[in-house]
């Protein structure tokens, strides 16, 4: 075989003259009558070739039979292109190979798409083929983007003293949020392992064991609903620190989201990074992963409602509810009818009932309650509001999410621009109300905040954590916290969220009996390192930084997995399917 000597990406005018032998896949064939022209693409680029019958009849015949995707070894003298032939858009566009040798390594057959980046296939079609599919430049450089930004945060974080560890993959199911997908055991026939949702509780240890700065870029397993920048096994930045505090992690961290925007993706971010409590980012946002892009706020509009003319939001004060409004400057005129249908129909996914336009009830208005609303709102001329009336939480996750909806129909904002910040102080837990027992926000493991450890005992809703996430243009690329480090605290969150001490040996006990072995304070963040990418790479959906992601409903469509198994196989595991 020919041995490549360049890629098809390198050659520029200063290798003019010399010899190359080219590998790579026929990108196009063009056959000009006198010359065929046959780009040759690798991962590094495309280079053009010409085969001349003046140089060899006997190549220039070879060459007519090619096709796309065909495997080829060129070999020949790199020569200049006539000033008129340059093409400017190719890095190799000055440049062309004159073919003198050439071998057909694997022909291919037709493949069921054209291989280029403005490709019109099906993205079913793509993922079943999906080797094909990495073949389109754009993939192959996003996944080089990942390649690069692991690099980066490898080399910053070893040069922060942080080592990197692995944990478990089969481990055991300790269920505390989404569902877990389980490993059957051979040997411990009933018995399962889980795959891990995150390393935490291994983390934990590992601070336990005196690895002080520990990091990993880690696999990870949820069996949770899946949308656009979801996948059932993703990956993570996962990091954990003893002996630091709140402060010193954002400070390393903030280190290391500059470190990747400059290095990944040629963008200086200011820091420090701006931080926003939980509860002001709900106030203002309805989200605690705001994108403060976008320049309409949430405003609480509950009091001029109070005994309004318009009974159905009077009724929800009533009742004890809220109303927000959203004043979408200067665009009413861009607002149809049928728009404020969408809006509706968008928020009832979120439980509310529907939307209301300033304009469709201000018939029901007092002239007293439009003037307070005008006053309240910034009400000019064109201005479009749109208020929401329900239970608090209802409103807050519907108008954020419309808020957001509408900013990017509206195209309200600066893609360029990036909004990043702390999202701080959030709750350390909820009631739910179908379990009638609070849950954690973020985990069991969370530190609270230790001024409000009185209120663990009346009001434990109202308790803060020591917890943070880290935002990125309404995307949460990071979350972590303080950990508790102290048996007797851990042991009373436990008994808060209704773990009995039974059930919390059972699932916990190694971990608390960890803690009382000298367990030093410790915290830690885990970045979703394919959201970064996302970002980095200026992609809406996950599966574009993925080499061989999963569908929404968690299937391969190139390996056809998930699949049935052989009975045999089932029968050594103990198991039976019902």
């Amino acid at each position: 075989m020919l041995k490549r000597t360049h890629t098809c990406g390198e050659l520029r005018a200063k290798d003019i003259g010399k010899e190359v032998v080219l590998n790579g896949w026929v990108s196009s064939a063009r056959d000009h009558g006198g010359l065929v022209f046959v780009n040759i693409r690798d991962r590094y680029g495309v280079t053009q070739t010409v085969f001349d019958p003046a140089n060899s009849p006997k190549l220039m015949e070879a060459a007519k039979s090619l096709r796309s995707e065909d495997v080829v070894a060129v070999k020949g003298k790199l020569r200049a292109r006539p000033g008129s032939q340059i093409n400017k858009d190719m890095p190799t566009g000055e440049t062309e190979l004159l073919a003198g040798g050439f071998e057909l390594l694997n022909r291919a057959e037709v493949p069921p798409f054209e291989v280029v980046d403005d490709t019109n296939a099906s993205e079913e079609l793509r993922l079943k083929y999906r080797y094909l599919d990495l073949r389109r430049p754009h993939l192959q450089n996003i996944l080089a983007l990942r390649h690069k930004a692991a690099d980066i945060v490898r080399g910053y974080l070893s040069r922060h003293n942080f080592l990197e560890v692995e944990t478990p993959v089969l481990t055991k199911s300790t269920p505390e949020g989404a569902r877990d997908y389980l490993v059957p055991s051979r040997i411990s026939k009933g018995k399962f392992y889980a795959l891990p949702q995150s390393p935490q509780l291994f983390k934990q240890l590992l601070m336990v064991a005196g690895f002080d700065r520990y990091f990993q870029i880690v696999k990870c397993f949820r069996d949770e609903d899946l949308r656009a920048d979801r996948q059932p096994e993703f990956t993570q930045i996962d990091i954990e620190t003893s002996f630091l505090d709140r402060e010193d992690i954002y400070n390393i961290m903030e280190g290391l989201v500059c470190e990747l925007w400059k290095n990944a993706a040629g963008v200086e971010l200011k820091r420090p990074f701006d931080r926003l409590a939980y509860s002001e980012a709900i106030e203002r946002y309805g989200s605690d992963r705001p994108d403060r892009r976008i320049p309409w706020e949430l405003q609480d509009a509950t009091a001029v409602f109070k005994g309004s003319g318009f009974k159905a939001f009077a009724g929800v004060v009533e009742s004890g509810g809220i109303i927000k409004a959203i004043n979408i400057k200067n665009r009413a005129d861009k607002f149809s009818r049928k728009d404020l249908d969408a809006a509706g129909e968008f928020v009832k996914s979120y439980g509310a009932k529907g939307v209301a336009s300033l304009k469709g009830i201000e018939k029901f208005l007092s002239d007293k309650e439009k003037a307070e609303l005008k006053t309240k709102l910034d009400i000019k001329e064109n201005d479009l509001i749109l208020l929401i009336g329900d239970k608090l939480k209802v409103v807050n996750d519907s108008l954020g999410s419309l808020r957001v909806e509408l900013g990017r129909k509206f195209e309200a904002f600066d893609n360029k621009k990036i909004d990043i910040l702390w999202v701080t102080d959030f709750p350390l837990m909820e009631y739910d109300e179908k379990e009638k027992r609070h849950m954690s926000l973020h985990h069991p493991f969370t530190s609270p905040n230790p001024d409000d450890l009185k209120l663990l005992e009346t009001e434990p809703a109202k308790a803060r954590a020591l917890a943070y996430d880290i935002v990125v243009n309404g995307s949460e690329i990071g979350g972590g916290s303080i950990r508790i480090h102290n048996r007797e605290i851990q042991q009373k969150i436990f008994d808060l969220l209704k773990i009995s001490r039974e059930e919390a040996k059972k699932r916990f006990g190694f971990l608390l009996e960890a803690l009382t072995y000298g367990a030093p304070p410790h915290g830690g963040i885990a970045f979703g390192f394919d959201r970064i990418v996302m970002l980095l790479a200026g992609t809406e959906n996950i599966r574009d930084v993925i080499a061989f992601p999963k569908t929404t409903s968690a299937s391969c469509l190139m390996t056809e997995a998930p699949s049935d198994v052989d009975p045999v196989q089932l029968k050594e595991l103990g198991i039976k399917i019902s």
